[in-house]
Formats: C-alpha cells, structure tokens, sequence
C-alpha cells in the first residue's frame, strides 16, 4: 500500500512540471535558457550567509545573464502577485503580508497538475516565506507545497548580479520529502526542469520590448 501511493505521489509531482513545460517547450529537444549554466558546484548560493539545505539529497542549481536592467530583473522577481502573468507554471500567487517584498513577507503560490492515468487534475499548493534579502542582490525564501498525496520543503536561493551584457541570475533549490526523496534522480530531473523553466520565463518577460530600457 505505501509503495502504491509513492509511485503515484511520484507521478504527480512528475506531472506538476511536465505538462506545463511541454506547454512551453521546455522537454524534449528543447535547450536551457541561453547562456544556462546548470553545474553543481561546491559552494552554494546563499543570501546574507545562508542557503539551502545542506543535506537535502533533491537539489540543483542553474543560471542565466538576462539582457536587461537590473531593476527591471528585480521588480519582475519580487512582484509575487504578477507572476502568473509570465510564469507559464504559475497559476495563481498572492502577497499575505503588505508593503515592499522584505525578510518576512509571505506569499501563496500555486501550479496545475493534470490528469494522468492515475490521478485526477489537481494542484500544488505552495506557500513561501521570505527569510533573508539584500534588495537587488539575492532572495532566500523557504515553504512547502503540497499536493495529494504528497508534501516537499523547499529551500529556494536567488542571485542577481550586474555583469557585462546585463544581469546574471543564478539559482539554487533543494527539496526535501519522502515523496521525491522516493526516486532522487527523478526529483533532481524535475527541480532541473521546473528551475531552467523559471529563468526562460524570467529572461522571455525581462528582455521583452515593454520591459527592456537602456541600462
């Protein structure tokens, strides 16, 4: 019985980012965003001397170099309630705190999973807390989502930083949970897809005419 619902908690989370990125074209033959670096390295991210969960066995780590203003970058990032306007896996978020995006804002986020052959449509609900930022320069926020049958904590970095030819945004995620922690390698391939997904977006809607301005 427990090993029936991991599969199917597994295939949910499979179908929360597949579908959605089919949508977009993020599977299959598809590339990382241009200039994408998705390497591990040693030393995470982290924002104000903290990072993700060290010994969290699901983690990756991307980045891309938007061509754009950093603010431009930043407003986009931090105006939770718009996302869903250019994050093609969001559906619907929400502020619950109000006044600037700081240390302590809360948010409610949440993303569609289809039907598939063994579970009907549903959708993980995701709520995030803020526990550290440096304005324009990295976020750190932390939360579960949750979904029938299954429950991952999240830890989630940002890094933004002015370089030659526009903004370097760097990410690091790690999730814990016994669902993913199920098929790691499976988990790993999701977060990949789900945080290489996130930075298109980001890039498509910073670079877009009615955002991009002279530096």
């Amino acid at each position: 019985m427990y090993g029936t619902r991991r599969t199917r908690s597994t295939r949910i989370r499979a179908a929360l980012f597949t579908a959605p990125l089919v949508a977009i074209g993020i599977l299959g033959t598809a590339a990382a965003p241009a200039g994408a670096a998705t390497s591990r390295p040693a030393k995470p991210l982290t924002c104000r001397g903290e990072g993700v969960d060290r010994d969290a066995l699901v983690r990756h780590r991307a980045e891309t170099v938007i061509d754009a203003p950093l603010r431009t970058v930043w407003k986009l990032q931090t105006d939770v309630e718009r996302w869903p306007s250019w994050h093609g896996a969001v559906t619907t978020a929400e502020r619950l705190d109000h006044g600037p995006f700081r240390k302590g804002s809360v948010f409610r986020w949440t993303s569609p999973v289809p039907p598939n052959p063994t579970t009907p449509a549903t959708r993980l609900d995701i709520t995030s807390t803020v526990e550290q930022l440096r304005r324009d320069s990295c976020i750190r926020w932390t939360g579960p989502a949750v979904g029938e049958g299954l429950r991952i904590d999240g830890v989630h970095v940002w890094n933004f930083t002015k370089v030659k030819g526009g903004v370097r945004v760097s990410t690091e995620e790690t999730h814990t949970g016994a669902e993913v922690e199920a098929d790691v390698p499976t988990a790993t391939e999701i977060l990949r897809q789900g945080l290489e997904a996130w930075l298109r977006d980001l890039k498509a809607a910073a670079e877009a005419p009615a955002h991009h301005r002279p530096h």
